[in-house]
């Protein structure tokens, strides 16, 4: 049996595709997928605005997602690939769902629970634990944030002249 092998890269391009769908949106540019033996099962972009939802992370959705086509919330066998580091937020609902593995872009030094603030996924006192990888085409995942917030301030200060 011939099983194809695709790299982190090769599917943190997915994941980047839906950030790109978030920022045609108008959305901080956020994007993740869940694959399970090598297909897609769930993908979501950020879309709190669109939905006026706080929940509304691109982890959040891609989870739920994953769950309707599988038909369950255990998510073990997968793996998370997102753009962007995960919160509080979506780290513990990484560990919920049981994904047992996250890949993730860009570093979020501020408010990141994968490595940068803390790490979530490898607490001893939690029940489940995924193993972390970060920094996979961490300087395409940054630049798509960076631009967005740079156009976001310059508008606002467009605005204020």
């Amino acid at each position: 049996m011939n099983i194809l092998h695709y790299t982190d890269e090769y599917w943190m391009d997915f994941a980047f595709k839906e950030a790109e769908r978030a920022l045609d949106e108008g959305e901080i540019p956020v994007g993740a997928i869940i694959i399970k033996k090598n297909s897609i099962i769930g993908k979501g972009h950020n879309m709190r605005e669109t939905l006026n939802d706080p929940t509304a992370h691109a982890e959040i959705i891609a989870i739920t997602s994953a769950a309707s086509t599988i038909e369950s919330w255990r998510l073990d066998e997968c793996t998370m690939y997102v753009t962007l580091e995960p919160c509080l937020m979506c780290a513990g609902a990484v560990l919920n769902a049981r994904i047992p593995r996250i890949v993730f872009g860009a570093y979020d030094e501020k408010a990141g629970m994968c490595g940068s603030v803390d790490n979530l996924c490898d607490q001893n006192l939690l029940n489940h634990r995924a193993i972390v990888k970060g920094g996979v085409e961490e300087a395409k995942c940054k630049s798509i944030l960076s631009a967005f917030f740079k156009n976001a301030r310059d508008s606002e200060s467009s605005i204020e002249n």
